[in-house]
């Protein structure tokens, strides 16, 4: 997969995942605040929709082709894992960060793998599949963020991924703005804070 390596100071891994449209730049300087010594890697998605990289094909607007979207998610997890070798970083001190379609698939993650992730901060995620769960997140800490404008997002489907992460004993922190779709500076800081509060 196409992607940006670039080493930090400390042993945490930022794993970036960018929205629609996006590559494996647009999520560096939100990484840089989050945390300015962490190493960061930064993917593109595989998938090309009018031009524009996603992480997998959808059938129309928020309706997602599963079979895209399972080879995908098998895809990025086992890049990580690649990359882990390759870079030589912790696997287990794995934080992801994801933006809408990038937040989606992270999402995808952790639902069919168990503890994939260190820690998880997604910006504008829905539910990704209802397939049956059967892994676990065992105390995994996640940040959810969202907007009661979001057109795109509804808050029901906020608050059932809410409930599935949960289900898999996921402690959740879900964080509502007043807008839409967009990422706020208000989501930045949350996630900032909430990042120190929950330090590795």
């Amino acid at each position: 997969m196409k992607h940006i390596y670039q080493k930090g100071k400390n042993d945490i891994t930022l794993v970036l995942l960018h929205g629609t449209g996006g590559n494996e730049y647009d999520l560096l300087n939100l990484a840089k605040y989050i945390d300015p010594d962490a190493n960061y890697l930064g993917v593109r998605g595989n998938i090309l929709e009018n031009g524009m990289s996603r992480f997998f094909k959808r059938i129309s607007m928020g309706v997602f082709d599963e079979e895209s979207l399972k080879e995908e998610t098998i895809n990025l997890y086992n890049f990580i894992e690649e990359a882990s070798s390759k870079y030589q970083f912790d696997r287990n001190k794995i934080i992801v960060v994801g933006y809408s379609n990038g937040a989606n698939i992270a999402a995808n993650i952790m639902l069919m793998y168990s503890n994939p992730f260190n820690k998880a901060i997604l910006f504008h995620p829905m539910v990704p599949s209802r397939n049956k769960l059967e892994n676990r997140l065992n105390q995994m800490e996640i940040l959810i963020t969202s907007g009661k404008n979001d057109a795109m997002v509804p808050e029901k489907e906020v608050f059932e991924l809410t409930k599935m992460f949960e289900s898999l004993d996921a402690t959740v922190k879900l964080y509502w703005t007043t807008v839409g779709h967009q990422m706020t500076q208000e989501e930045v800081e949350e996630a900032i804070m909430w990042y120190q509060q929950n330090k590795i």
